[in-house]
């Protein structure tokens, strides 16, 4: 089976930055499109941000300026640097990848890891 896993949630001061990190393994053949989505309490999941394996990204505008995305040499993980934080970025931010876990797949299936936590406050 296929795992993502997210680190790096916790809890930082209005203005302050966390680097999230989301690490993929189990049976994987390739990672394509990569991305980090969030979710505050009582509203829909949103697109963060995202990576395609050719490195072209793509911000929402709340966002822009202000958070980065990233991924490894490897491509089996995908980074989320997080800066100006204020008390609107906290959620549940999920790491998501299209994956695909045999040859000749060249568009895979989607994988959610299951959050991290960001809270800001002072």
């Amino acid at each position: 089976q296929v795992q993502l896993v997210e680190s790096g949630g916790g809890l930082v001061q209005p203005g302050g930055s966390l680097r999230l990190s989301c690490v993929a393994s189990g049976r994987i053949f390739s990672i394509y499109d990569m991305g980090w989505y969030r979710q505050r309490s009582g509203k829909e999941r949103e697109l963060v941000a995202s990576i395609t394996t050719a490195g072209s990204t793509n911000y929402a505008d709340s966002v822009k300026g202000r958070f980065t995305i990233s991924r490894d040499h490897a491509m089996n993980t995908v980074y989320l640097q997080m800066n100006s934080l204020g008390p609107e970025d906290a959620a549940v931010y999920y790491c998501n990848a299209r994956i695909a876990i045999i040859p000749d797949d060249y568009y895979g299936m989607d994988y959610w890891g299951r959050g991290t936590l960001v809270t800001v406050s002072s």
